[in-house]
């Protein structure tokens, strides 16, 4: 039996779902503090170059915490899991935080030259980007681990 090798629509799928989550989390964050901030302050905000340059490295941070924790823990970012798929590395192991900074330094470097460093993922027979080359990892999906949407009125017992 070959493993099912995620294919580059359902790993773009799953990534916008965790960029929407990111993203709406950040957002919701940047809110908060600043009606903190204008209530119990005085202090003007303004969009110089420096607010601007911060908060892209805020953003970079955040973005490299949340997907290097995510795999390094589950393996699956929640985007990833509602499509049911995973990233291990090429001998099936949970990935190491220092492999899941390196695949976040890949997908930034597979983004540069206008995502062709995503490509190989539409030729190669394991569906490997440079992300995954560099991080020696492969995307596979784990139909078992994707959550089952629930009908009816949940009333303890599993539905047929």
């Amino acid at each position: 039996m070959s493993v099912p090798y995620a294919g580059i629509v359902t790993r773009a799928v799953a990534f916008v779902i965790d960029l929407l989550i990111l993203n709406g989390a950040l957002l919701g964050t940047t809110v908060v503090v600043g009606l903190v901030i204008s209530a119990f302050s005085s202090i003007k905000v303004s969009a110089d170059i420096g607010s601007v340059l911060a908060a892209g490295v805020v953003w970079s941070l955040c973005f490299t915490a949340y997907f290097t924790t995510c795999w390094s823990l589950t393996g699956q970012t929640p985007g990833m899991r509602a499509l049911g798929i995973k990233v291990l590395t090429t001998k099936g192991d949970r990935l190491l935080p220092r492999r899941g900074l390196l695949r976040v330094i890949g997908m930034g470097l597979a983004a540069i030259p206008l995502m062709a460093g995503y490509l190989p993922i539409l030729i190669t027979d394991r569906r490997q980007g440079l992300q995954d080359f560099l991080a020696r990892t492969v995307v596979v999906y784990v139909e078992d681990e994707r959550p089952v949407p629930h009908r009816g009125v949940a009333t303890g017992a599993e539905s047929p």
